[in-house]
């Protein structure tokens, strides 16, 4: 039931275009499950999603936290040729949006289609340039489907196709898994409680942020009376790295420091309880919600747990075991 309900979700999301700055459809999407879930979601000044769920306890308040924004690009203008030029929204390299099919999304509401090329792609007519020409951003240019640039302009935005492709080997390939795959993982966790009929230890609150492709994250979603806070996000599969492939991967520390030990040892014990397949990793290059609530100031113990992916920031990749073994400790974490 968890793996179907994670499918689910995530086909949703996938197919609701929300780059950093343009966000309102993936948040419709998760208030209206909040609301099925006889939740009462609300929307804060700047267009992030949190409700609380509440408990019969009296401990401090947990949160749960997962970004819905994802990288994206904007139009910075216009080349000699009449073919919008753009720039990267968040962190991810020109390399990796070669090739790619996106939306220009324009102020009157409706969409342009088109490919985002080199600005040499054609080997009949430049032969060698087209590999020596250096892989930047601002070598890209997005060649529109359409006679003509009419209607776009400057600061519109650019949605990147996810082309997801669920395998029936369990694996999930497909862009914008980060960190698509773990408001998923979050929604369908909640539904499993639910229908098991269990309720959080504590006041649960389920903040679901909009500006962490841009460093923002959840730094002013935090409230005082959250005494502690675990995101969810994607791991870092790669060479030289110790994230687990089909379970969770408990975040030691990222590019800002350490994790609350304390609170990081207690998932890793509902994970050996729960025997839920886990690993331990650093993240050397990295940043989340958590951290840009720590970075804030916020006084409260932070947890990263993430699942599975390999090529993040790129060609993403990851398994449903993963995503199951993130939902399962999600569960335990807000029923424990």
């Amino acid at each position: 039931m968890m793996s179907q309900s994670i499918a689910r979700h995530l086909r949703a999301l996938l197919a609701l275009p929300s780059p950093s700055g343009m966000t309102d459809a993936a948040v419709d999407y998760a208030a209206g499950v909040l609301k099925e879930l006889g939740l009462e979601p609300w929307r804060t000044r700047r267009g992030a999603l949190r409700a609380v769920w509440s408990s019969a306890g009296s401990g401090p308040a947990r949160a749960l936290c997962v970004h819905l924004d994802t990288l994206g690009a904007m139009v910075t203008g216009f080349g000699d040729n009449g073919r919008p030029r753009l720039t990267q929204v968040g962190t991810w390299a020109a390399r990796c949006a070669e090739g790619a099919r996106a939306t220009v999304h324009r102020r009157d509401g409706t969409g342009v289609r088109g490919t985002i090329l080199p600005l040499k792609v054609s080997g009949h007519r430049f032969g060698p340039e087209v590999d020596s020409q250096p892989s930047e951003w601002t070598n890209l240019e997005l060649r529109l489907d359409a006679d003509s640039a009419a209607g776009i302009d400057t600061g519109d935005m650019v949605s990147v196709d996810p082309q997801p492709e669920f395998l029936d080997n369990g694996y999930i390939v497909s862009r914008h898994l980060d960190n698509k795959a773990g408001a998923a993982v979050l929604l369908s966790a909640l539904e499993a409680l639910r229908d098991a009929g269990e309720k959080p230890a504590a006041d649960l609150h389920l903040l679901f942020s909009v500006t962490e492709e841009v460093g923002t994250g959840a730094a002013h979603l935090v409230d005082p009376e959250i005494g502690e806070m675990v995101s969810l996000d994607n791991a870092v599969n790669a060479p030289d790295q110790s994230a687990h492939e089909r379970g969770v991967t408990l975040v030691a520390m990222d590019s800002g420091g350490p994790y609350d030990r304390a609170l990081t040892a207690r998932l890793r014990a509902l994970c050996e309880e729960r025997e839920i397949p886990h690993a331990m990793d650093v993240f050397r290059r990295y940043f989340s919600d958590s951290r840009a609530a720590l970075g804030a100031g916020v006084d409260c113990p932070m947890a990263l747990a993430c699942f599975a992916c390999d090529g993040s920031h790129g060609w993403e990749r990851t398994h449903m075991d993963s995503l199951r073994a993130l939902g399962d400790l999600t569960r335990a974490y807000a029923a424990s």
